[in-house]
């Protein structure tokens, strides 16, 4: 199998967590993608031209990275990171939809900050960074509360890359400042081998 992403997309880094969290590293083989560039034909596999996306054996190229980690969750045997049911299953969903909804305004919120000072929305990057203080506010209560834990699953996966992509890309926003609980909890779970392979470059 081939993963087509960026080592600097915290989607991509999800993926790429869940494979070696589930074993599966020898299986699926990186291809550095730079969704902007049409490298490979890239755009004929994934019209949307985002990354990542994962091209299977059988040829079938899959997008979107909850999609893509779901089906890599069903080839292995071992403990999976989707829950199967119940109350475990919903919460590791929304984490993870949590997670993925502070990085689609993260992502585009940067961007925009790219862009000359004059032709920047002041109304867009005022209501990206209100949506992404509140989702850190929130995540801040779900560590104090003990809802987090250490263990991993698509829900701490995705919750872990979103705050590393913090880390990288607005780490002026200083959001651990006023989040003890949620920095320990980040600290502690980003030791995990997971984590440190997946960091993105200095």
């Amino acid at each position: 199998m081939k993963l087509y992403g960026s080592y600097t997309s915290p989607y991509a880094r999800k993926v790429r967590a869940l494979i070696i969290e589930t074993g599966l590293s020898e299986k699926v083989e990186m291809v550095p993608q730079d969704p902007r560039k049409n490298n490979g034909g890239y755009h004929k596999k994934y019209p949307l031209a985002r990354v990542p996306a994962l091209e299977t054996d059988n040829g079938m190229v899959l997008f979107d990275s909850p999609v893509i980690c779901e089906y890599l969750d069903s080839l292995h045997k071992g403990r999976k990171m989707f829950p199967a049911q119940g109350a475990a299953r919903w919460k590791a969903l929304k984490q993870q939809a949590l997670a993925d909804g502070m990085l689609d305004c993260a992502v585009p919120l940067r961007m925009e900050l790219m862009r000359p000072s004059r032709q920047q929305s002041p109304d867009f990057v005022e209501s990206r960074q209100a949506s992404i203080k509140r989702t850190v506010d929130a995540l801040e209560q779900a560590a104090k509360a003990g809802e987090l834990g250490q263990s991993s699953n698509i829900g701490t996966l995705a919750i872990a890359s979103a705050l590393g992509y913090l880390d990288f890309r607005y780490g002026a926003l200083g959001w651990r400042r006023r989040h003890s609980s949620l920095s320990k909890w980040f600290d502690k779970f980003a030791t995990r081998r997971s984590m440190t392979d997946t960091a993105p470059p200095k």
